[in-house]
């Protein structure tokens, strides 16, 4: 291992061959990078900005970044926002990171009415800035209340993390009916998947392109946002994960939801009344304007 010389002409890949050293094993020995602040302040300002307009990809971004004063190029911000696993919600392809090798499911949604709890649930991850950081936070909802049913965070975008709040909702809420993701590698893994054909639960995930499909976590991380994470700023993950407890406590049990009649997610999953979603099925035959439009209606009616 010590024969390896970072700043070596002869790549590093090559040098792990010739010394018959794992470049997983390399890697793993060195001292996790610190971002600059240079490279924090890009990311604080994208979040910010793709909270507003999540259908911003990376050259608008460009654009955007470029009106505040910081000159990077496209290649800088597709880089950041792989990082912080974001991507333009418009019809295009590439939008979500999946595995060649995992199967996709087909989306189940599309023409259905949520009536009661437990019929739907759905997942995503979304990045939280810290101080001098960044961390992953997943989340399960449950469509009809709009209730968040368990909650994870991690400083990597593995499966684990998502695998253990996935069986944690399960073991404290019973299991839906249906359960939807997008086509992330995290969900389509045979970790991810395994539990829920364990369970028997019918698995739906998003079309490409269609990042809107799951707009009830969507509308949910920019609730978050915007509520809690932008006005308190947190340093540590520590601050962080008191700081989460108390806000979907509150988002659960305080808040009021316009959708739910001003009840909270709470008070609708216990009694199974004022609450409920419904998916219109026009999706499929409709042209890209009438799709963003649908879009936008259902995230307003969320």
């Amino acid at each position: 291992m010590s024969w390896i010389e970072r700043e070596a002409e002869l790549a590093l890949s090559r040098q792990c061959d010739l010394a018959g050293v794992a470049r997983s094993s390399f890697y793993g020995r060195q001292a996790p990078r610190e971002e600059s602040e240079e490279e924090l302040l890009l990311c604080r300002l994208i979040d910010e900005h793709y909270t507003r307009r999540p259908f911003y990809g990376s050259r608008r971004m460009v654009v955007y970044l470029a009106r505040q004063g910081h000159a990077v190029n496209r290649k800088r911000v597709q880089r950041l926002m792989r990082l912080m696993g974001l991507a333009g919600m418009a019809p295009g392809p590439s939008t979500r990171v999946k595995h060649p090798e995992h199967r996709v499911y087909p989306y189940l949604l599309r023409g259905i009415t949520v009536s009661r709890p437990n019929q739907v649930w759905s997942t995503d991850i979304t990045y939280l800035r810290l101080a001098r950081g960044f961390v992953y936070l997943v989340a399960i909802i449950d469509w009809y209340s709009r209730r968040v049913l368990a909650w994870r965070i991690s400083n990597s975008m593995d499966t684990s993390f998502c695998v253990d709040c996935l069986e944690e909702a399960l073991s404290v809420h019973g299991k839906p009916e249906i359960f939807n993701t997008d086509q992330g590698s995290q969900f389509t893994s045979a970790a991810f998947t395994g539990v829920l054909q364990r369970e028997e639960i019918a698995i739906s995930m998003d079309g490409r392109g269609r990042a809107l499909d799951n707009i009830f976590v969507e509308r949910l991380w920019r609730s978050l946002k915007y509520e809690d994470v932008y006005l308190k700023g947190y340093g540590t993950v520590a601050e962080l994960t008191i700081g989460l407890t108390q806000y979907f406590a509150f988002y659960n049990g305080e808040r009021a939801h316009q959708a739910l009649g001003n009840r909270t997610p709470n008070a609708v999953y216990a009694d199974a009344t004022g609450g409920g979603a419904s998916i219109p099925d026009r999706f499929g035959s409709a042209t890209t304007g009438q799709r963003c439009c649908a879009a936008s209606e259902a995230m307003d009616a969320a």
